[in-house]
């Protein structure tokens, strides 16, 4: 598939962006939440369990990245963990409001979301 090049640089992209955040809140939780003034939660696990699901599917990315149109069945997974960050933060965001911490990654994640769309569809009809 000639088009294969720029859907690889993605999902490597999303692997790298994906696995840095969880290992940023994994290992530099405290220091993340007092560089944006946000009270941390009262134990580091409810930080460290989604940090780590942010490295299984930076993996998973990862996969993607090697093998695209073998592995476009993982890419609605991917989706998914983009659909519910950005419903999420969107919703406290535009009602009981959200610290800011939380905005950008929000942004980042509806991009990739749609690209991820654009590569699903593109991949899918790589392999009818």
């Amino acid at each position: 598939m000639k088009n294969q090049a720029w859907i690889k640089a993605l999902f490597y992209i999303a692997f790298v962006y994906d696995a840095f955040l969880g290992v940023a809140f994994i290992l530099f939780h405290e220091k993340l939440f007092a560089m944006f003034e946000v009270a941390p939660p009262n134990h580091p696990g409810y930080v460290q369990f989604p940090g780590a699901l942010l490295i299984v599917f930076g993996m998973m990315y990862l996969q993607i990245a090697r093998e695209p149109v073998r592995s476009c069945n993982l890419i609605p997974y991917g989706m998914l963990l983009k659909v519910a960050y950005c419903a999420i933060v969107f919703a406290y965001w535009f009602s009981s409001g959200i610290p800011g911490m939380w905005k950008p990654w929000a942004v980042a994640d509806l991009v990739f979301l749609v690209l991820f769309g654009i590569a699903y569809m593109q991949l899918r009809k790589a392999r009818a």
